[in-house]
């Protein structure tokens, strides 16, 4: 069959799930929250009026509910950009490919994709427990390079310039950077939101600057990534998912947007290791903003 996509590159279960998420196309919502970690998915589930769908595989953990009428997926990743690759990915093929057939649909589905996390900035001026959200992100670790469209959504002025400040060695992955959805960011367009641009980094210690008993190949790499300015924007912070959210998201068509409550200042050194309250009333605003969607 023309366009049929081989068993091998779609993987479905026996049951007609997709491979990783072990869901099915009617299990997911078209407004997704995505998180890291496995339990906050069962904190975020606690806030909604119903449960339809609770699946788990790995570290992806799955519950599609209604929340105030409005119908939500809410997912974890686990860590790391190469977890993104799958989900984005696969939930794309739960919107938009037969399963029955493995042809991409006509009518592509457009999802929106916010992911709530935890960070830590990099600016000596954003305090603890400060929400940011990501209107710009810089993918740290790679991925983005292996998709042939990466160059028609990424923000190549802004990545010469980055890597020119930094000295960028060569034998890191090139960075990528790509802008969140603007819708996404319309929404959370709030006084007490703070709007700026996160790295996600392929690791918590060496690739963010943590030294514990391995040296750095660049020491100086997060100074000149705190004094790095472009058009007026600095970076904001560190964390690890959102670079391959808004970009798989963006060739894929989807909305997506990420928003973070800091944990950690890195300028200063203090942080909050009791941080759940925080976590708490990002997720609250959070669903109140999402549930105009």
């Amino acid at each position: 069959m023309k366009g049929c996509i081989k068993n091998s590159e779609l993987i479905i279960n026996p049951d007609g799930s997709v491979f990783h998420l072990h869901l099915k196309p009617k299990d997911i919502a078209d407004t997704i929250i995505l998180v890291g970690d496995p339990a906050r998915v069962s904190i975020l589930a606690s806030y909604l009026n119903s449960i339809e769908i609770e699946k788990s595989n790995r570290e992806f953990k799955s519950v599609t509910g209604i929340y105030n009428s409005k119908r939500i997926s809410i997912i974890s990743t686990g860590i790391g950009t190469d977890n993104i690759d799958i989900v984005i990915n696969e939930l794309d093929a739960l919107a938009n490919i037969d399963f029955k057939t493995r042809i991409p649909k006509e009518d592509i589905k457009s999802l929106n994709i916010i992911r709530i996390g935890t960070s830590g900035a990099i600016q000596e001026d954003i305090p603890v427990d400060s929400f940011v959200v990501s209107t710009k992100s810089i993918g740290f670790d790679g991925m983005l390079n292996f998709y042939r469209e990466r160059d028609s959504i990424s923000d190549l002025a802004f990545e010469e310039a980055f890597m020119k400040a930094t000295n960028w060695r060569t034998n890191l992955a090139h960075p990528y950077v790509v802008d969140a959805s603007e819708k996404l960011i319309s929404l959370f367009d709030d006084k007490n939101i703070i709007k700026g641009i996160t790295i996600s980094a392929n690791g918590f210690y060496g690739p963010q600057g943590r030294v514990l008993r391995l040296p750095l190949i660049d020491s100086s790499l997060n100074k000149k990534i705190e004094l790095f300015r472009y058009k007026g924007l600095k970076v904001t912070n560190y964390e690890m998912e959102s670079s391959a959210i808004a970009g798989l998201s963006a060739l894929l068509g989807h909305q997506a947007i990420t928003i973070c409550a800091i944990i950690a200042n890195r300028i200063t050194g203090e942080s909050n290791t009791n941080y759940q309250n925080s976590i708490k009333s990002l997720i609250e605003y959070t669903l109140k903003k999402i549930s105009t969607l």
